[in-house]
């Protein structure tokens, strides 16, 4: 079971740990609802080095990553950030990601820890079918630790252990700067809706740099944060989740991800396959819904319309805000757009829902 360089720290504060796609990883602390909500009201610090990290670099690297990604990389200046996606080419998904722009020769994504591997093999795979020679990619997943602070008050937080200006950090922009004296970058991104930073230091700094924003936060109700509100605070505002909204078995134009799929821009992998879907229309869309009636939506929890199976749920969660079941579902298309109503399957009862345009909260 592989162990982040924080994982004595997550138990020294009482964390939950649990093995995830093999990684033991701290779940919760203090508990899902007040690390949720730590997070909307204050701030939260997660340990997300798990998270994978590929550098590519060389003359060829914009070109490789114009083709082996859906979103458009010419968009992006120096020290600016992406989300974007690797697809096959049937048009399902490999993986999402976040691009990071250094020059327009070095790059660096931030890959689903799951799916490192496997991402690095596709990648690996795409450059020996292309003729992108001047090319390096390289595996740098164990040289980082990745911290998100996240939440209306992290920035006062990190700005107390940093000189950088952080107010000149824009919305999915980066800086590289010093953090309690640690090389980091400085990421002004995160999976939580809420305004907040990642940070990517070096593996060996990385209870440094957590211990000190722990006691930087502690003023501001900055708690430490597990996965298990991670994944709330993500439904409510309906990021995709990998294995979930987004698989090789489902398009990006069906998760609603139709934003980052740029099918002017030139041939990519999957385009002619998402070209087609979208001109023969798609056939199933995810859509939000919200219980009517009491009950917890779940993963897979069949969806009706008219006594008729249409769909699944994807993700669903008892939201912490909203004290609602709410779920993101991938339904037929005429059902999506329809105005009948729509159940959830929640053991034997048929559940009622309205339709929700997301995100939740």
């Amino acid at each position: 079971m592989k162990k982040t360089v924080l994982n004595q720290v997550h138990r020294d504060a009482g964390a939950r740990m649990v093995e995830f796609g093999g990684w033991d990883m701290p779940v919760q602390y203090s508990g899902v609802l007040a690390e949720h909500m730590a997070v909307r009201e204050a701030a939260g610090l997660f340990d997300v080095s798990h998270m994978g990290e590929i550098e590519v670099s060389g003359p060829q690297a914009f070109a490789f990553l114009q083709y082996a990604t859906i979103n458009d990389v010419s968009a992006l200046s120096d020290g600016q950030v992406q989300y974007t996606a690797l697809c096959y080419p049937s048009g399902g998904v490999v993986d999402d990601l976040t691009l990071y722009r250094f020059a327009a020769d070095s790059y660096l994504l931030c890959v689903n820890a799951a799916n490192t591997d496997k991402d690095f093999d596709w990648l690996q795979q795409l450059l020996k079918e292309t003729d992108y020679v001047e090319l390096q990619l390289i595996n740098r997943s164990s040289e980082y630790a990745q911290l998100a602070l996240q939440g209306p008050k992290a920035e006062k937080i990190l700005a107390e252990l940093t000189d950088s200006d952080l107010s000149s950090i824009k919305y999915y922009w980066f800086a590289e700067g010093d953090v309690v004296g640690v090389a980091t970058i400085i990421s002004r991104t995160g999976y939580t809706g809420e305004d907040g930073f990642e940070l990517y230091c070096p593996a060996k700094d990385g209870v440094k740099l957590w211990q000190a924003l722990m006691v930087a936060g502690g003023p501001y109700g900055l708690l430490p944060t597990g996965l298990g509100a991670r994944d709330t605070l993500r439904l409510e505002k309906a990021y995709a989740l990998y294995g979930h909204e987004i698989t090789a078995d489902i398009l990006p134009l069906e998760a609603r991800l139709a934003w980052i799929t740029k099918l002017n821009k030139g041939e990519f992998v999957g385009s002619q396959a998402l070209i087609a879907a979208k001109e023969g229309g798609l056939k199933r869309k995810l859509i939000g819904l919200k219980l009517t009636e009491p009950g917890v939506p779940r993963e897979n929890y069949p969806v009706f319309c008219d006594g008729l199976e249409v769909g699944y749920v994807t993700s669903g969660t008892l939201s912490p805000c909203l004290k609602q079941g709410i779920a993101l579902a991938l339904v037929e298309a005429d059902c999506a757009d329809g105005e009948q109503p729509l159940q959830i399957g929640i053991r034997k009862r048929q559940v009622g829902t309205e339709r929700v345009r997301p995100p939740f909260v």
